[in-house]
């Protein structure tokens, strides 16, 4: 697994190619998050959203940088909870069966109040400088 090149997040996905991490690379967090996807067995591609024209993949700036976004390769994207069960998709199975649990019907709700509460307080979590505040609540338009 490696990081994408800079321009590589311009460009539309094919099937051969994994999914595409987006995060957002002045936070802390995020990117102690991002460290870890890449030394972990995942099948992904990261870049930052800051290297990204997002809007030329369809992808909501306002939303990216609220919640964490993945480019899958039929051209969907995947956000927050459902962005991680992506990555967990991606690995070796006992994060695959975490993925599909993480992405289930029954973990919907409780996923999402949990990203959310993350989200929300991320300027907090290890790694975080008290730059990264989400402006605004995840889910909250």
């Amino acid at each position: 697994m490696s990081r994408a090149p800079r321009d590589a997040a311009t460009v539309p996905t094919t099937d051969a190619e994994p999914p595409l991490v987006l995060y957002d690379a002045d936070c802390g967090f995020c990117t102690r998050c991002a460290a870890w996807v890449e030394r972990a067995p995942f099948a992904v591609r990261l870049t930052s959203l800051h290297e990204t024209d997002l809007p030329a993949l369809g992808i909501d700036p306002d939303r990216a940088y609220q919640e964490m976004p993945v480019l899958c390769a039929d051209g969907s994207v995947r956000w927050g909870h459902h962005a991680w069960a992506k990555i967990l998709s991606t690995g070796p199975l006992p994060t695959r069966i975490l993925g599909r649990v993480l992405d289930s019907r029954v973990m919907e709700r409780p996923a999402h109040t949990v990203y959310r509460l993350i989200a929300q307080n991320r300027h907090r979590m290890p790694g975080s400088d008290g730059t990264c505040a989400v402006s605004r609540p995840v889910g909250q338009e």
